[in-house]
């Protein structure tokens, strides 16, 4: 009986220390704060994000408005994930920004603001240099020491940290806007590469094959880990080439939209994807999701817990 017991007990360690999770996998769009403070543009995305497994919105905060609260509730109130975007240096910083302790200390107000009202993580965009500058490696420490800042604070909330990076960091440091990926990845919880084909150079290559362009950076950047990168990683994607907007039909963006879908289920270590749209235009994505099976939370690849 004894030995019998002493089984069960080591049979039930076992399975706690060796458990198979799901990982959360995110499907997520963009909106700017203005489309948040529109009721019925809001209630329109909530129904059309809910109908088509959209579980997370990335929120602009950018002003101070009594509005921004309320909306918050009300996406919050629907189930779906909460991620606002603070634009850290619009176009990229100047070294008079980058030095100033008030210029970020009003930022982190703004994210202070976010997380009383219910934000479930924090997205720094724009944490960068100006892409004009010359190429001087001094450039990713200065904005490695900004990240560090921000973390710090914003962990000390309770609230995890993610930030934006050129798609060419995917593959290397670019030292003429200060991003190093490797330099990065002790002080960030997500990393979401924008990794839109019509961004790459030359674009019209890269627009070309969405799915092998969004495949290849994200296992670049899986790959500068060892296949294990220290961060949760979310791709941008984008809802449409802005150079051939008026040259293609809503099926090819459909079409557009799917490849780039696959291309990131695709991709080892990778935790799901945004939409881009600056203009909050969804409806092809909704027709995507609502016509194909894609990626969901219980379709993620399972990971082991170990302790």
């Amino acid at each position: 009986m004894r030995a019998r017991w002493i089984s069960v007990v080591m049979l039930s360690i076992l399975i706690c220390c060796m458990t198979s999770v799901a990982q959360a996998w995110t499907k997520g769009i963009y909106l700017t704060q203005y489309t948040l403070e529109q009721p019925d543009k809001l209630d329109y995305l909530i129904r059309e994000s809910k109908a088509s497994g959209i579980n997370t919105f990335v929120i602009d905060h950018e002003y101070y408005s009594s509005r921004y609260a309320p909306a918050i509730a009300k996406v919050k109130s629907a189930g779906i994930k909460v991620v606002t975007r603070v634009v850290v240096f619009p176009k990229g910083g100047t070294k008079e920004q980058i030095e100033s302790q008030a210029y970020l200390e009003n930022k982190l107000k703004l994210m202070y603001e976010a997380i009383k009202a219910g934000s479930d993580a924090i997205q720094l965009d724009y944490i960068r240099y100006s892409s004009k500058g010359a190429a001087d490696p001094q450039k990713a420490k200065d904005i490695y020491k900004i990240i560090q800042w921000y973390k710090a604070k914003i962990n000390a909330q309770g609230v995890p940290m993610e930030i934006d990076i050129f798609g060419e960091v995917s593959y290397y440091p670019s030292m003429h806007i200060g991003q190093d990926i490797k330099m990065f990845s002790d002080s960030v919880d997500g990393v979401n590469p924008m990794v839109y084909p019509s961004h790459y150079w030359p674009y019209q290559k890269y627009s070309a094959e969405p799915y092998k362009t969004v495949n290849n950076s994200l296992n670049s950047l899986v790959e500068q880990f060892d296949g294990k990168p220290p961060f949760k990683i979310r791709a941008f994607i984008e809802a449409a080439n802005y150079h051939y907007l008026k040259q293609t039909t809503n099926a090819q963006k459909q079409q557009y939209l799917l490849q780039q879908i696959r291309a990131v289920e695709d991709a080892k270590g990778v935790s799901g994807w945004y939409v881009w749209s600056a203009n909050n235009v969804y409806e092809n994505l909704f027709v995507v999701l609502k016509a194909n099976k894609t990626k969901t939370a219980d379709s993620a690849e399972t990971i082991t817990a170990e302790n």
